[in-house]
């Protein structure tokens, strides 16, 4: 049964409202988040609320703080190699460094400071597996395309011979200071990678089309690690910029993309390789670079004109990593 237009509009207003609190709970990390005062950023009784939270992201709120300051904490443990535990344990909300430890266990299996030791092997396996993963693919695309009465060639088991593990980070990358943006945002919570790829023409262009943005440049956020969070809790904004004035109707919401200096690094590839190349970007090319990641979100920019193969799903864009120095 399809559902009435009373019934979409309900639904966009519970949209914008919770994505107003998952905004408010980034943001207020460090703080006591009491529920009262969550729901009132909803515009929900505390009663209501709760079970409305519950239904829509499909965890308690205590089990989402839980989870989120765990996320931030392990971000932070690679991103801030020198903060001391005790003071990234208080900026996502726990009480002490014990209480930190004994959650990140619970969740990472290893106490915070081993996670951060072992952050360089992480990284390196993170990015042979990304490269192994696309050797697959792509041969998987050329047998396709072969002669089907050919046996396929075989792939490499180790790092030594694999085609994208010699592979050498290639895209140009260049360091710019970038001014705030003021965006309006629809939101998707899910995995990355082909449901983004929907998301984007089932759901933005028309909502962009009907307020005559079909033009703008846009963006696009990954709120979340998907190494670290689950990948149907992942968050995604769909983004494009908009006047002082604009006013956001349900869903959509409005956001300030910080500006500061970022890496940008020149794409074009289809999903599976814009994949690849931020895991590139992020495990091969950041390490080196001199810089260190700041806590501002990372972007994907599409300028006004740039290019969409439809019939291939390669696209231009350029991918934006948040910069401080070491």
């Amino acid at each position: 049964m399809q559902p009435t237009p009373t019934e979409r509009d309900n639904s966009a207003l519970y949209t914008q409202r919770m994505n107003k609190v998952l905004d408010h709970i980034d943001r207020h990390l460090d703080q006591d988040l009491e529920l009262a005062d969550l729901a009132a950023v909803a515009h929900f009784s505390a009663f209501h609320f709760h079970r409305v939270f519950a239904a829509w992201m499909g965890e308690t709120l205590g089990d989402y703080l839980r989870r989120r300051r765990l996320d931030v904490a392990a971000l932070y443990l690679v991103n801030e190699p020198a903060m001391p535990v005790l003071e990234i344990a208080l900026n996502v909300g726990f009480g002490s460094g014990e209480a930190l430890a004994r959650a990140f266990k619970l969740r990472f299996a290893c106490t915070p400071s081993q996670w951060r030791l072992q952050t360089p092997r992480r990284w390196a396996e993170q990015l042979f597996a990304a490269r192994r993963l696309a050797e697959q693919q792509q041969s998987n695309l050329d047998q396709g395309l072969s002669n089907p009465d050919q046996p396929p060639g075989p792939l490499s088991g180790n790092h030594g011979g694999s085609l994208f593990a010699q592979t050498e980070f290639r895209m140009k990358v260049t360091i710019q200071t970038l001014p705030p943006v003021r965006v309006a945002y629809l939101r998707h919570i899910g995995p990355y990678g082909p449901s983004i790829s929907r998301f984007w023409p089932e759901q933005v262009l028309p909502w962009l089309i009907a307020h005559g943005l079909e033009k703008e440049a846009r963006y696009g956020i990954g709120h979340d690690d998907p190494l670290i969070t689950e990948g149907s809790k992942c968050r995604y904004d769909a983004c494009v910029p908009v006047p002082p004035d604009f006013v956001a109707k349900n869903p959509a919401g409005i956001a300030e993309l910080p500006g500061g200096r970022y890496a940008c690094a020149e794409f074009f590839g289809d999903g599976p390789a814009a994949s690849l190349a931020w895991t590139e970007l992020l495990r091969e090319w950041l390490p080196k670079s001199g810089y260190q990641l700041d806590s501002r979100p990372f972007f994907e920019y599409y300028p006004a004109d740039a290019c969409y193969e439809m019939d291939t799903g390669r696209f231009e864009c350029q991918l934006c990593v948040p910069l401080r120095g070491l």
